[in-house]
């Protein structure tokens, strides 16, 4: 005769397991969560928006026409619940334009007598063009380029270098020193490397995100180099070996007429600290 547990054995074995299931789940990123966030970024930033903002991405003259799409975005950014959810109201409004900015400035189509203006024009390429290097660097030991392949700059963020590349695919779950042609033909993709980038402290530089949040604490390294919080320490951690320490650069003054765009779109002030013509370069 086969064995029958007594029916209280049989349902405290069950109890346990809806315990157990139900913390499994509290601790997982579950779709239900990733949509409820979702929807935060939605109600800072709807579609409409999105296309004010963007105003010709799919431009016939925009070699990323159709790629850079708003649920694409939207879905990226359920990856990091952090991003433009960690402050106030007008501190995730800032940290957005903050974001939206920097991509634009690496991404622009814009030329000075441009239709709508110079600010109208981000997300109109998704790779960088004449090429005059692979982006290798074979110092990086951990991260070994693989052959034949290039490591130039792609996404809204322009990601660059094998190191990048490698760490990035490692962070999202794609082969980035083997496939970074990927970060160019998936969108998804693609945004999630932009926000990877922005998210993620790397060596001596805080992240984007805490610096736009309030979160950046700086060391005696960056007070003697007089790297204080704001929108021109994101250009600092960006790109500012060969942007800061510069007065009037253009590149600079580019990613602030950006930004002061989309914080007037956001209903947002700026604040302080908009370049970095007066501090050191990590």
């Amino acid at each position: 005769m086969a064995f029958s547990p007594p029916l209280s054995c049989t349902f405290f074995f069950i109890f346990i397991i809806y315990i157990w299931g139900c913390s499994f789940i509290s601790n997982a990123e579950t779709p239900l969560n990733r949509e409820a966030y979702n929807s935060s970024i939605s109600s800072l930033l709807s579609e409409e928006l999105y296309n004010t903002i963007f105003l010709h991405k799919d431009d016939v003259g925009c070699p990323a026409k159709g790629f850079y799409t708003y649920d694409s975005f939207i879905n990226a950014t359920g990856f990091f619940p952090n991003f433009s959810s960690a402050g106030s109201l007008d501190t995730n409004k800032r940290e957005l334009a903050a974001f939206l900015a920097q991509i634009s400035h690496e991404t622009t189509g814009k030329w000075e007598s441009a239709p709508d203006g110079p600010y109208a024009w981000g997300l109109c390429f998704k790779e960088e063009l004449n090429l005059n290097s692979s982006y290798c660097d074979l110092n990086s030991t951990e991260w070994l380029c693989s052959a034949n392949k290039s490591y130039h700059g792609r996404g809204p963020m322009q990601l660059s270098w094998n190191y990048n590349y490698g760490e990035a695919g490692a962070a999202l779950g794609f082969d980035g020193l083997r496939e970074p042609e990927l970060v160019a033909n998936r969108s998804d993709i693609a945004f999630k490397t932009a926000l990877w980038f922005w998210m993620t402290a790397r060596n001596n530089k805080p992240s984007c995100h805490d610096v736009m949040v309030g979160s950046f604490v700086p060391t005696s390294a960056d007070t003697a180099a007089n790297r204080v919080a704001g929108f021109g320490l994101v250009t600092n951690i960006i790109n500012g070996g060969l942007e800061c320490l510069l007065p009037n650069d253009t590149r600079v003054e580019d990613r602030i007429g950006f930004y002061q765009r989309y914080a007037q779109l956001l209903d947002v002030e700026v604040g302080p600290n908009l370049d970095c013509a007066n501090q050191k370069p990590y």
